[in-house]
C-alpha cells in the first residue's frame, strides 16, 4: 500500500472550531502555506484554507494530518482530477 493509498483509506475529515482552530486529517502534501492562505492536497481532493494570521500548529504526512491556528475565513474544494496537476499545472493552465 502506498502513503496516498493509506491517508485515502483513513478518510478525509474537517473539523473548524470558532474559526479559529482547524483540523484536517486525509492530508497528502501541503503545496504551500502563508499567512493568509494554506494550499493542500487531500484524499478527496485540493484544498485551500484562506483567512488572516494562519499558523500551521502540527503537520504529520505520515498520519495526514494537520492542525492550523488562526482566523478561517474559507475553505474551497478543487476537483480530484485538478488537484492530480499539482501547483504548477494551475499556475500554467
Amino acid at each position: 500500500m502506498t502513503m496516498d493509498n493509506a491517508i485515502a483509506a483513513v478518510g478525509h475529515k474537517v473539523t473548524l472550531i470558532d474559526r479559529g482552530r482547524l483540523e484536517i486529517t486525509g492530508v497528502i502534501e501541503v503545496e504551500s502555506f502563508d499567512e493568509n492562505t494554506i494550499v493542500m492536497s487531500t484524499s478527496q481532493g485540493g484544498l485551500t484554507v484562506q483567512g488572516e494570521g494562519l499558523h500551521i500548529e502540527t503537520l504529520s504526512l505520515d498520519g495526514g494530518a494537520l492542525k492550523v491556528d488562526g482566523t478561517v475565513e474559507s475553505l474551497t474544494y478543487e476537483d480530484r482530477a485538478e488537484a492530480r496537476g499539482g501547483l504548477w499545472s494551475r499556475l500554467f493552465r
